[in-house]
């Protein structure tokens, strides 16, 4: 079956696990093995455009995220950057294995690190990268707004596809993980950050829990 290239459009968002600086957690391996049960016969006409439209944006978001994470990592040297980044590439990972099994086209299959074929995606990133150089607060900070807007992003792609949405599941679990780690490091150096994205509730209720692990199948 040809390949299905989605053209309807979602938000702007990012997606992303551990709670601390030094490791990604369990959930971000999990997120990898989601569901592998066969393609559903049909492929893409399977699925609605919505839910092909949210495949497709966030297998780029997930690499937006990576390569943001990569690129800050390098410049400031700090572990959060580069596990969050390994953390990311599961997810990717994730997202892949749903383009395979609808026959969609792969957004992110023949882009270099830095470069996106969604326009608005290459714009935000690019602003992230100029914010996330000016010093380590603010590369934090982009981190922490990176798995916000990927956490409201995910919450508003729920569809009726069981297999999706457990995929979806999982990277939102991830996200509130990544979404701790950056608080914490933040925390650590006297700053705090305010959501954006999410509700201030929301926010805290992510932070007053643990980290979370467990496989979704």
């Amino acid at each position: 079956m040809a390949a299905v290239v989605v053209a309807a459009a979602l938000g702007l968002g990012f997606a992303a696990c551990g709670s601390d600086a030094g490791s990604a957690g369990s959930s971000d391996t999990e997120a990898a093995r989601t569901d592998t049960s066969p393609a559903p016969i049909g492929g893409a006409s399977a699925l609605p455009d919505a839910d092909l439209a949210s495949i497709v944006h966030m297998r780029e978001e997930e690499k937006l995220a990576r390569d943001v994470y990569i690129a800050l990592g390098d410049q400031w040297e700090l572990a959060i950057f580069d596990n969050i980044a390994n953390a990311e590439v599961q997810h990717m990972d994730a997202v892949a294995t749903l383009l395979d099994r609808y026959d969609i086209a792969d957004p992110a299959g023949a882009t270099a690190p830095g470069e996106f074929t969604d326009p608005d995606l290459q714009v935000l990133y690019d602003e992230l990268i100029e914010q996330g150089s000016t010093s380590l607060i603010d590369a934090l900070t982009v981190g922490a707004t990176i798995e916000d807007l990927d956490i409201a992003d995910l919450r508003s792609s729920v569809t009726s596809a069981t297999d999706v949405q457990a995929v979806w599941d999982s990277l939102e679990r991830g996200s509130r993980n990544h979404l701790r780690a950056f608080t914490a490091q933040l925390e650590q150096r006297g700053e705090s950050y305010l959501p954006q994205y999410i509700s201030q509730a929301d926010y805290d209720d992510i932070l007053a829990s643990g980290t979370e692990t467990g496989r979704t199948s």
